[in-house]
């Protein structure tokens, strides 16, 4: 069975992904008698943001636990905000930071670099052509090359770590990243692959392991192909209309863009349940419910399997029998607030232990 591993973006609810993750080496481990890196375990490995820092260094051959500790020397560097950057005129982080904490991770390494272990996948979006792109370590990818005539540089010749800042650009928070993609011509703009509809990366994952144009064509179907897809916490963000109204402008327009994120992940959740089968269904909404019972239409092109927590007051009472206020559950839910790392990863880490089991891992 070929085995595809995709991660969300989130910002530091990245912790969430790691919860989940070393659960998973556990249960991996139980399955082959002996400990086994994800690297070896997975077939591809990608992710969009934050997902895609995580997802590069376990094709590095990094452990969960290696990404636990890296992750939190990150973020309290990366999400520190300078008194002397002005809101509304310059992003409110400074990217520099984060570029920093990539280059003690993958140095110099390029996508072609021998050094990854795995396929990996790489979710961005380019601002200056408005495609999302994914990026990938696969020789028989079209892109992989420079052609004779100089009209691209090949994927291989990237450096990792621009293009896994390129996918962590998240707009308001960092800048743009520019990438070098014709020789002697301007930079490529790229941003988060959040704002794409790929922020849960799933489909397209899907999608580059199994069309012949990414050159990996595996296998279709139930037993020959597996996607476990793990988010960084979900939640429907509502704003009444009074909220509205003591709102400023560009506060609402972000607010917009959230949920919108939001709703494309909803989307990829239903599109991955109705086209393949999984034993971990999650409710999609009042009207379609988990589509669990419902038969997509055709064979289930896969086994789907989606591990998460649900950021909302109900759910964590239901399935964690977790008490919080309003202003604590606002507070797990931001992307840039490296303080709540510690309980997003308690609670993911019980979450973890009610929804992985060692027979869905090993599609038996």
């Amino acid at each position: 069975m070929r085995r595809v591993l995709s991660l969300d973006g989130g910002g530091v609810r990245g912790a969430v992904i790691i919860a989940f993750l070393e659960e998973i080496e556990r249960q991996v481990a139980a399955i082959a008698g002996r400990s086994v890196r994800l690297c070896d375990w997975f077939d591809l490995i990608g992710g969009t943001s934050t997902g895609a820092i995580i997802a590069a260094g376990l094709a590095l051959g990094h452990s969960a636990a290696d990404m636990r500790d890296f992750y939190r020397r990150l973020a309290p560097r990366v999400f520190k905000r300078s008194p002397w950057r002005v809101l509304g005129l310059q992003s409110k982080f400074d990217a520099a930071n984060l570029m920093r904490e990539l280059d003690g991770v993958v140095g110099e390494r390029t996508l072609g670099s021998a050094d990854l272990q795995t396929r990996l996948a790489i979710i961005t979006k380019r601002l200056d052509t408005g495609s999302p792109w994914v990026l990938t370590n696969n020789p028989a990818s079209t892109y992989w090359e420079t052609p004779p005539d100089q009209s691209f540089i090949g994927n291989r010749h990237y450096l990792l770590k621009q293009v896994l800042r390129a996918s962590a650009a998240a707009p308001h928070f960092f800048d743009p990243q520019q990438v070098a993609v014709v020789a002697g011509m301007p930079p490529g703009l790229f941003v988060d692959g959040g704002v794409s509809p790929f922020n849960n990366p799933a489909i397209m994952l899907t999608m580059v392991a199994t069309l012949p144009q990414y050159g990996l064509s595996f296998p279709t179907g139930a037993g020959h192909l597996q996607i476990v897809s793990i988010g960084t916490g979900s939640f429907r963000l509502r704003l009444t209309e009074r909220q509205a109204r003591n709102t400023r402008a560009f506060a609402v327009a972000l607010r917009a863009l959230v949920a919108q994120l939001s709703d494309a992940q909803q989307q990829v959740q239903a599109l991955m349940s109705w086209l393949g089968t999984s034993p971990t269904p999650w409710v999609i909404n009042s009207e379609l419910g988990d589509l669990g019972a419902i038969p997509g239409p055709c064979q289930p092109l896969f086994q789907y399997l989606r591990y998460d927590i649900c950021l909302e007051r109900q759910w964590l009472q239901d399935k964690l029998q977790y008490e919080a206020s309003g202003k604590i559950i606002d507070r797990l839910r931001r992307m840039d607030d490296p303080t709540m790392i510690p309980e997003l990863y308690r609670l993911a880490t019980l979450a973890a232990q009610q929804q992985i089991r060692w027979n869905d891992l090993s599609g038996a």
